[in-house]
């Protein structure tokens, strides 16, 4: 696999987030067990998680206007409890849309297309920039696409382009011209509460030696006025806010549906995230419903975590197939796909590649995007040579990638 670069930058997956707009009321008995077992959904309330049938707790969420699904991005269960959680909404909610945190709105044309039918999953994935832009295994996500194709199901991009939550990092939203803004307003500011979670994940992701920075302490107030936190927090209040107007927009262009929402648990969890967004846009109706990993410590099951909870086993899953690696940073250039960075030691290192260089061709195909260099890259079999074909200034030159053979 091709070491691309997601211009993430900013380790959203780290943060941990929101909890409800709305709070479905509790229905049962006491719940047998102190935390939520796998296969059984439970409700929060002050006294604890109440354990629900799962036609009622999705008759519960069905009656809403947004339901908001968390997930960890790499967890195949928790993208399984998605889809089926998805599949009974939608047989009591069959007038539904699904908005996903995975998709920049620029593509919002390209996933269209696919709900039409008029795209093959691998144009798909090639076309919406898969691997470039998310990067997770498309096989993880691809079921819950194959639903809303089949029942056709609108798709819709929440999410704005990853160099924009980087710029601000960088620069501050203040600093961001109106025009580069993708047509986001100023997003709530974050609470006491919020500014403490997020200084957890900026001392983990931006400070040098997060081993010493006091991790243990909470922050002072000198921490959180820190001008490169400040900006930190400002990145992800951009993130959390572009969902948000995405999702508040689409209730206004059909208040009839149901919204149900695929984002990361960590924009999800404690009020902080989307749903604190959604609330300074005034939308009601909006529920979470988060995946509970087996082994989950209890004492944070409060109902200021979510709505409601879907127990998950912990599932020993088969090992990620040992994919060729290039070992380059690539990104859309003007004349091909434009090689960022190029790893020491790595194959493309030996084969002659270097930064700036632009991939023309790959084993006879044409670099038309990241997409294909990816599944070209993908395909070649340990022990083989691939052809790579670049313009380096006013020079085409003509280079040898050599894979390995396997171990």
């Amino acid at each position: 696999m091709l070491d691309c670069r997601r211009q993430i930058g900013l380790a959203l997956s780290c943060l941990l987030l929101t909890a409800c707009s709305v709070a479905i009321a509790p229905v049962g008995g006491p719940p047998p067990h102190a935390c939520v077992p796998p296969g059984q959904w439970a409700l929060l309330e002050p006294s604890g998680p109440r354990q629900e049938p799962g036609d009622r707790a999705l008759a519960q969420l069905a009656r809403q206007r947004v339901v908001l699904l968390g997930e960890t991005h790499d967890d195949a269960e928790h993208h399984r409890w998605q889809l089926h959680t998805i599949a009974g909404l939608h047989a009591l909610r069959p007038r539904m849309i699904l908005a996903f945190e995975m998709f920049p709105r620029r593509v919002q044309p390209i996933l269209d297309d696919w709900i039409a039918g008029r795209l093959t999953d691998q144009e798909f994935l090639q076309r919406t920039e898969w691997e470039r832009i998310w990067g997770y295994d498309a096989r993880l996500y691809l079921p819950i696409f194959q639903l809303a194709r089949m029942q056709r199901i609108p798709m819709i991009a929440l999410n704005v382009e990853r160099t924009l939550v980087s710029r601000v990092g960088d620069e501050g939203w203040a600093a961001i011209p109106s025009a580069a803004r993708e047509g986001i307003g100023d997003p709530a500011p974050a609470s006491r509460e919020y500014l403490a979670v997020l200084y957890a994940s900026y001392q983990d992701h931006e400070l040098p030696n997060p081993a010493s920075a006091g991790r243990d302490a909470p922050p002072s107030e000198e921490d959180l006025q820190a001008p490169a936190f400040r900006r930190f927090v400002e990145a992800q209040l951009v993130w959390d806010r572009a969902m948000a107007q995405g999702i508040a927009a689409e209730l206004q262009k059909d208040p009839s549906a149901l919204l149900v929402a695929i984002t990361g648990s960590g924009h999800l969890r404690q009020g902080y995230g989307i749903p604190h967004q959604l609330r300074d846009l005034d939308a009601s109706g909006v529920v979470v419903a988060l995946p509970w990993d087996e082994g989950g410590a209890c004492p944070d099951l409060t109902p200021v975590l979510a709505d409601a909870l879907f127990g998950v086993e912990k599932r020993p899953e088969p090992p990620a197939p040992d994919r060729p690696r290039l070992g380059v940073a690539i990104d859309r250039g003007e004349a091909g796909i434009l090689v960022r960075e190029v790893t020491a030691g790595s194959i493309a290192e030996e084969a002659g590649l270097r930064a700036g260089d632009t991939i023309l061709r790959l084993a006879g195909v044409a670099a038309t995007d990241t997409g294909t260099v990816i599944a070209v890259v993908r395909r070649q079999a340990p022990g083989t040579w691939l052809p790579i074909q670049v313009r380096r200034g006013d020079q085409t030159l003509d280079l040898v990638a050599k894979f390995p053979p396997r171990p």
